[in-house]
C-alpha cells in the first residue's frame, strides 16, 4: 500500500509557536538533566514529565522501573528507569509535534456569516442575532475576536439564545485602527459601549448588559454610570480582584513588565497579539503543550476534533490591545488592583459595584485558569442583587465547549426569562 503524504499546512498556531516548542523542549531537557537526582534517591527539583508521567503505557513503564529501582537499587534497575524516562520524553515531544501538525492541516473552516449590524462606529459594530425575547447586549473582551460567542452552527451561544427566548445583540469591537489606538478604557466604556447601548435601547428597549471576561469588567463600569440604560447585568467569568488568589504576586509581576513593553507600544500604538499570547502563556506555561498532545489521537472527522480546531483558530486569531488600555490593565488592574480596592475610575467616576441595584447573574466557572474563581467571587459578593452560578467548566468551555449548553446557556436563559417575567 502506497504511503499517502500529509496534506498542506493550512493555518498558523499555536501562537507564538516557537515559545510553546521551547517550553516543551526545556521541560523535557530538565527532566533528563535531573535524572541523576532521581537515581541518587532525591527527587528534589525533578519536574513531572510533560504532565504525563503517570499516564499511558510509557508512564506505567516509568512507574514500574522506579518501583524496581527503589526495591533493588541495582545498576540494571537504574538503567531501566533512565531508559523509560528517555522514551517517555521522546514520545511526549513527538506527540506534541504531531498534534500541532494535525491541527495545522485540519480542513475545518468557520463559514458562519455575521448577522446584520444595526449600529457602527469606527471599526465597531452592533450585530443583531434576532429573536422575539428579552434584549441582551453582549460585550466580549477587547483582546479576542467576538465570534467565540458565535463559533459555529452547533456552538453558538448567541444563535441559541435567539431561538430560546432572547434577542442577543453583540458588540464586536473590531480591529483597533489609528483612532482606536489612542483609546483609553474611558473611550471604550463611556464612549463606544454606552453609545451601542443607546442604539440597543432604541431598537428593543433596555437590554440586559452581559459581559464576558474583560468585557464583564467593562460592563460593570458601564452599568455603574448609566443604570437607566439596562434591565439587568450578567457577568460571565469577569475578573475583579486581580490579586486573588495569590495575594497579588502574579499581578505585580505583570505590572512590572509594563515598562519593558514600551518599545512594543511605540512601534504601532498597541500591544501586539503575540505579546498578549505570551502574557497569557505565563499564567500556565505548559497548558498549550498538554492540550495539544492528545489532539493527534482524535478522529479528524469527529465533532470533538472540529470543536478543538474551531476554538484554537479563534484563540490564534487575536486582536491587539490599544497601548493606553494595555498600560491601564497592567498597572491599574494587575498592579494596584484598583477595581477590588474601589479606586478604579472611568470618565473620572468611581466604579463601585455595590451601587448597582440591577438584578445580576454572575457565572463563575470552577475550572477557570484565566480568571481565578476567587477573582470573580469578589465581584459577585459586591453586587447587592446577584444570582451566582458556578458551572463545572473552564473559562472558554463555559461559553463554547462541548457542555456549554448545560453549563451556561440554559442557566442564563432561565434566569433571564424569570427576571423578565417577574
Amino acid at each position: 500500500m502506497m504511503h499517502q503524504p500529509p496534506g498542506p499546512l493550512l493555518r498558523r498556531g499555536p501562537r507564538p509557536l516557537l515559545l510553546h516548542l521551547m517550553l516543551a523542549w526545556m521541560r523535557s531537557a530538565s527532566s533528563l538533566a535531573n535524572l541523576p537526582n532521581a537515581l541518587a534517591g532525591s527527587n528534589s527539583g525533578w519536574p513531572p514529565l510533560n504532565g504525563e508521567a503517570g499516564q499511558g503505557q510509557a508512564g506505567q513503564r516509568i512507574a514500574a522501573a522506579l518501583q524496581s529501582m527503589a526495591s533493588s537499587g541495582g545498576a540494571e534497575a537504574q538503567a531501566q528507569f533512565a531508559q523509560a524516562v528517555a522514551r517517555e520524553v521522546t514520545r511526549a515531544d513527538r506527540a506534541l509535534v504531531a498534534s500541532i501538525a494535525a491541527y495545522r492541516r485540519h480542513p475545518f473552516r468557520r463559514t458562519l456569516a455575521d448577522p446584520p449590524a444595526i449600529w457602527a462606529e469606527g471599526g465597531s459594530r452592533l450585530l443583531d442575532f434576532g429573536g422575539a425575547g428579552a434584549p441582551v447586549l453582549v460585550i466580549p473582551s477587547l483582546v479576542n475576536r467576538a465570534y467565540v460567542l458565535d463559533l459555529s452552527q452547533s456552538a453558538s451561544f448567541l444563535r441559541w439564545l435567539s431561538e430560546n427566548g432572547a434577542r442577543p445583540l453583540l458588540l464586536d469591537w473590531g480591529w483597533p485602527e489609528a483612532a482606536e489606538r489612542e483609546f483609553t478604557l474611558t473611550d471604550y466604556i463611556s464612549g463606544r459601549l454606552l453609545r451601542a447601548a443607546q442604539a440597543a435601547c432604541a431598537l428593543a428597549g433596555p437590554p440586559v448588559l452581559a459581559g464576558y471576561c474583560m468585557g464583564g469588567t467593562m460592563a460593570v463600569a458601564a452599568a455603574a454610570q448609566r443604570p437607566d440604560l439596562f434591565a439587568g447585568l450578567a457577568l460571565f467569568a469577569a475578573p475583579w480582584d486581580f490579586h486573588a488568589p495569590d495575594g497579588g504576586a502574579q499581578g505585580r509581576s505583570l505590572a512590572a513588565a509594563a515598562p519593558l513593553l514600551e518599545p512594543l507600544f511605540a512601534f504601532n500604538g498597541t500591544l501586539p497579539v503575540d505579546a498578549l499570547q505570551l502574557l497569557f502563556a505565563a499564567l500556565d506555561p505548559y497548558a498549550i503543550a498538554e492540550k495539544y498532545r492528545g489532539f493527534a489521537e482524535l478522529d479528524p472527522a469527529s465533532a470533538r476534533a472540529e470543536k478543538f480546531v474551531a476554538l484554537e483558530d479563534w484563540l490564534n486569531d487575536g486582536v491587539p490591545l490599544a497601548a493606553p488600555v494595555a498600560r491601564a490593565c497592567l498597572v491599574e488592574w494587575y498592579g494596584r488592583n484598583d477595581p477590588a480596592r474601589s479606586t478604579w475610575r472611568v470618565a473620572g467616576l468611581p466604579v463601585r459595584p455595590e451601587t448597582i441595584a440591577l438584578p445580576a447573574f454572575v457565572a463563575i466557572p470552577a475550572r477557570d485558569r484565566i480568571v481565578p474563581p476567587e477573582s470573580a467571587e469578589a465581584l459577585a459578593a459586591a453586587l447587592p442583587n446577584a444570582t451566582v452560578h458556578r458551572p463545572a467548566a473552564g473559562h472558554i468551555g463555559m461559553v463554547a465547549g462541548q457542555t456549554a449548553e448545560r453549563a451556561l446557556w440554559r442557566p442564563f436563559r432561565d434566569w433571564l426569562l424569570h427576571k423578565t417575567s417577574s
